[in-house]
C-alpha cells in the first residue's frame, strides 16, 4: 500500500511539473510573438511560477535567452532596414516627382485635346 501511494504521489508530481512547464512555454510564446521584453521575472510573473523554478529548468533558461537573442537580433536588422529606408525613400520620392511631372504634360496634352474636340463639334453645329 504504501508504495502505491509514493507512485500515485510521484505521478501527481511529474503532471504538475509538466503541467508547468506547458503554462510557462505558453507564456513565452505569447510574449515572443507579441514583441514583449523578456525576462525571467516577467515570464515568471505572467506563468505565476516562482523565479527560482525557472532557474532550476536549464532548457527553458535556454529558450528564454534564444528568444532575447533573437529579439535583439530583430531589432538589429530593423534598424539597419530604417537606415535603409531612407535612401529608398528618396528614391522613392525622386520617382514620384518624375512621375507627376510626366502625368502634368500627360494631362495638358489632354486638355489640349478634349478642347479641339470641343471646339471641332462647336464649329461643325453640333
Amino acid at each position: 500500500m504504501e508504495n502505491d501511494r509514493a507512485a500515485r504521489l510521484r505521478g501527481a508530481t511529474e503532471k504538475r511539473s509538466r503541467d508547468t512547464l506547458a503554462r510557462v512555454n505558453e507564456v513565452l510564446q505569447t510574449m515572443a510573438s507579441a514583441g514583449e521584453s523578456l525576462t525571467v521575472a516577467q515570464v515568471a510573473a505572467a506563468a505565476h511560477v516562482s523565479r527560482s523554478w525557472i532557474y532550476t529548468q536549464p532548457a527553458l533558461l535556454e529558450r528564454i535567452a534564444q528568444i532575447v537573442h533573437q529579439d535583439r537580433g530583430s531589432h538589429q536588422r530593423a534598424a539597419a532596414q530604417q537606415r535603409a529606408s531612407t535612401a529608398s525613400l528618396l528614391r522613392r520620392l525622386e520617382l514620384t516627382h518624375q512621375r507627376i511631372a510626366h502625368l502634368t504634360i500627360e494631362n495638358d496634352r489632354l486638355r489640349e485635346q478634349l478642347a479641339r474636340s470641343y471646339g471641332a463639334r462647336r464649329s461643325n453645329g453640333d
